[in-house]
């Protein structure tokens, strides 16, 4: 999927940039509201990052005047509530306010492409892996993982609670099932062989909670 980053500070335009590569986005980046104008003209992102200020169109005009189908959340230095309400009036779909996480970024263009698209976009990301459900297939810093099924099930549930602890039960009984056979170590197996799988430096891992279980943490 692709995203446009419009924002005329550059240093902030590449941090996001960045961050959308690594959740494996397509990303068209522009420092004005002009050159970003007359790439609409021919081109249709799925999502776009929009600063409010910006030389010579500014956000709020661009989303009022040229940008109706796409979904948009502007990023600003501005954090009036006055701004907010008139971003969110001309039919924005997020709002976040300068300084901001990156992670955080990327987790919010994920849940706005979620919503407005509820059936056509199956498509999870965390920061270097994309999960597509319909194909069951994985693809990590840009290389295919062929997973077993149960260890596929595993990770795509644990992407769905990032940061959520699960007793090894629990997790049998999500995976598994409740009348499984399955007993604590078949799931410590399935976490360990997981980790030998993604062993590049990601900000996310499979944390051993020790005496409960386990949680994807980011």
């Amino acid at each position: 999927m692709k995203v446009a980053v419009v924002d005329d500070d550059k240093n902030i335009a590449h941090l996001l940039e960045s961050y959308l590569k690594r959740g494996q986005y397509e990303v068209e980046v522009f420092h004005d509201g002009i050159s970003f104008y007359q790439f609409l003209k021919g081109n249709k992102p799925d999502l776009i990052l929009l600063d409010v200020m910006l030389p010579g169109i500014n956000g709020f005009e661009l989303k009022e005047k040229h940008i109706f189908d796409i979904p948009v959340i502007f990023l600003t230095a501005k954090s009036d509530v006055e701004d907010k309400i008139k971003g969110l009036k001309l039919g924005a779909d997020d709002y976040i306010t300068k300084p901001f996480d990156g992670l955080e970024v990327l987790a919010r263009v994920e849940a706005v492409l979620r919503r407005v698209n509820p059936i056509e976009h199956q498509i999870l990301t965390l920061p270097g892996v994309v999960i597509d459900k319909d194909a069951y297939a994985i693809t990590y810093h840009n290389k295919v993982l062929h997973l077993p099924q149960k260890e596929f099930e595993l990770f795509v549930f644990m992407t769905h609670n990032i940061n959520h602890v699960f007793t090894r039960e629990q997790l049998i009984e999500k995976i598994w099932g409740i009348d499984s056979l399955c007993d604590n170590r078949t799931v410590d197996v399935h976490v360990k062989r997981l980790r030998s799988k993604f062993t590049e430096n990601d900000p996310w891992e499979f944390k051993t909670i020790w005496g409960v279980g386990y949680k994807l943490e980011m």
